[in-house]
């Protein structure tokens, strides 16, 4: 397969590929990283790809198998875990919007959670993925992703209000 082949066979699924890798991560620069590795993969494997009954389905699975394994890789969790607090401290600055203060006090007590719990809220409640698919990401139990949540918001809930509490004392 010649380089025209293959983008006029892959490229027309970008888009989709990408809403994928972006859903999983949660990030769009890791998203795109992964998309460029994506298409080396298949480039590498172009010879073989002309047998492919369902190329969109096939490309779609990749991703996401992609996105799985980086997201199990502890190098990639570490990363994300220093970068999640920094980002959490810096938007826990008020502005003086009470609701834009609020958000991003709920997000500074998101990013202080353990990380499995860090990593199960954002999954469910930030980027609306089904149970099943949590399960398939982080490896556990749907019992034990609902016992995870349901701590994790309550850690979040007890938190934001005795941050509350303080902020009303000190003013």
């Amino acid at each position: 397969m010649d380089a025209t082949a293959f983008k006029k066979m892959f490229l027309p699924y970008h888009r989709k590929l990408y809403a994928v890798a972006l859903r999983l991560l949660g990030n769009e620069e890791d998203a795109e990283d992964l998309l460029q590795e994506a298409y080396l993969k298949l480039w590498d494997r172009r010879e073989t790809l002309s047998a492919i009954d369902h190329p969109e389905a096939f490309c779609v699975t990749l991703v996401r198998r992609m996105c799985l394994d980086l997201l199990r890789s502890a190098s990639y969790q570490r990363e994300r875990q220093q970068t999640g607090l920094d980002d959490a401290i810096l938007l826990a600055e008020p502005d003086g919007t009470q609701e834009r203060d609020d958000v991003r006090v709920v997000q500074m007590l998101i990013g202080r959670l353990p990380e499995p719990q860090r990593r199960v809220v954002r999954l469910r409640d930030i980027e609306g993925c089904p149970y099943e698919e949590i399960e398939q990401l982080t490896g556990l139990s749907a019992v034990n992703i609902r016992v995870m949540l349901s701590r994790a918001r309550k850690k979040i809930r007890e938190d934001f209000f005795k941050f509350r509490d303080y902020e009303k004392r000190r003013d």
